[in-house]
């Protein structure tokens, strides 16, 4: 792990140059380009918001606009999703950079995750202006983001590296990822409030990690609490998302001599 680490901090122009050539491919043709990539998220939020703030006519949430509350849940789930989905089909839609032997595969996912990144970070600073424009000040809370930012890239780049790997032999796995990611976005709480959960039941919520980094961006924006204020919590998160990035690095180091021959 520590010569992957040092490996990709050499590497780190490369990977930094393919990402942005990512970001400019994926829309190239379009009238409006990369334009695109920040215009279908904000439709996205503003359909969102119509629905359930004029449509269902959504209550404050405590003293905090609907709005805000809901955009806290919405700007980190719209990274996680892109970001998975991207980087799962990384390896087969580069398949004539995996037969080349100097290049190293293990970075197709990083890159597309890069990609989804630096869409994320301007979708950040949207949230920054919307609570200045609703009259909350910035303070020391919002240095929180560069440490949920990292967390939730770790979980990502592991869950990616299972996903991309298992997608070059088994197709089905895209349309199961397709699908497990609308399950947990109805199931991780980015449009209900985890008040009207029976206390019985949270800790089935918590169990999923994707919470772990919705909560974290709302404690960072709204609640006004440190990470460590939840240490049980936090634990279990860095557990399983260590867990997870084990397996993904030991299931792509197994798999990848056989990629070429699938592919």
């Amino acid at each position: 792990m520590v010569s992957f680490i040092l490996d990709l901090m050499k590497n780190r122009k490369m990977i930094w140059t393919l990402a942005i050539k990512d970001v400019q491919t994926k829309y190239l043709g379009s009238v409006l380009g990369i334009v695109w990539a920040f215009v279908q998220p904000t439709i996205s939020i503003l359909i969102y918001w119509f629905v359930f703030q004029i449509g269902f006519k959504s209550t404050p949430v405590g003293d905090i606009p609907f709005v805000l509350w809901l955009l806290t849940g919405l700007v980190p789930w719209f990274f996680i999703s892109e970001s998975i989905s991207s980087a799962s089909n990384s390896i087969i839609e580069n398949s004539y950079l995996v037969k080349k032997i100097v290049f190293r595969v293990s970075t197709l996912p990083i890159i597309k995750i890069i990609s989804s990144l630096s869409i994320h970070v301007f979708f950040i600073v949207v949230l920054f202006v919307f609570f200045i424009c609703y009259g909350y000040a910035l303070d020391l809370y919002v240095l929180q983001v560069i440490y949920y930012l990292i967390a939730s890239v770790i979980l990502v780049l592991g869950i990616s590296w299972i996903t991309s790997t298992l997608v070059v032999f088994l197709k089905d796995v895209a349309q199961l990822i397709g699908m497990g990611l609308n399950f947990f976005f109805w199931l991780t709480p980015i449009f209900w409030n985890m008040s009207i959960v029976s206390d019985k039941y949270i800790f089935l919520f918590k169990l999923n990690p994707f919470f772990y980094i919705i909560e974290g961006y709302r404690q960072t924006f709204i609640y006004k609490e440190w990470f460590w204020e939840h240490p049980f919590l936090t634990a279990y998160y860095w557990i399983i998302t260590l867990v997870i990035l084990s397996v993904g690095v030991w299931l792509f180091k197994k798999l990848r001599p056989h990629f070429a021959d699938v592919l």
